[in-house]
């Protein structure tokens, strides 16, 4: 979880769908591995965006919330909400509205997506490394373990970075 004092708003992350087979719960499983923006006072939704609809590798969307600003080309701050999923994608929304500003795959070997559609939110997926019942996929990355699980990560407002632990393992 992460708390912003000035939004009064909650974020954290929900968990996947089950069973973990994909075949057996048709649909996006709709508010499953989605960051949520919650008024701490009322638990209204302001908003939630759902990074792996119909998530089919069991990647659990928990993980660590980290809150910061940066400037924009005005030199307006922005307040940001950064999260990198286990599904290899480093998501950046504003954190007032949930809009997506950027979806990144932590490194080049992520390939279970070919990349994430800033416009629609959606993950653009590769087939070959889905896990339906007709089909073996293999050197699927990254592995149900995720390329980051739930350790904890830190942001350095000085240098402007992000540090955290990432896994490169890959399932089949």
């Amino acid at each position: 979880f992460a708390y912003d004092p000035d939004t009064n708003l909650v974020y954290y992350g929900s968990g996947n769908p089950a069973p973990w087979n994909e075949t057996m719960r048709p649909g996006d499983n709709k508010w499953t591995m989605t960051i949520w923006g919650r008024d701490l006072d009322t638990g209204a939704a302001k908003f939630g965006y759902q990074k792996t609809p119909h998530d089919e590798w069991d990647f659990a969307g928990i993980n660590f919330m980290m809150l910061s600003e940066y400037k924009d080309k005005e030199g307006k701050p922005r307040k940001l909400l950064t999260h990198p999923d286990r599904n290899g994608i480093v998501y950046t929304l504003d954190r007032t509205d949930g809009t997506l500003i950027s979806a990144d795959k932590i490194d080049g070997t992520v390939n279970v997506f070919k990349k994430v559609d800033i416009k629609t939110g959606l993950p653009v997926r590769d087939p070959e490394y889905g896990t339906r019942m007709d089909h073996l996929g293999k050197d699927i990355c990254p592995s149900a373990m995720g390329y980051h699980n739930q350790g904890l990560d830190s942001y350095d407002p000085t240098k402007e970075l992000f540090f955290l632990g990432v896994n490169h393992i890959c399932m089949d």
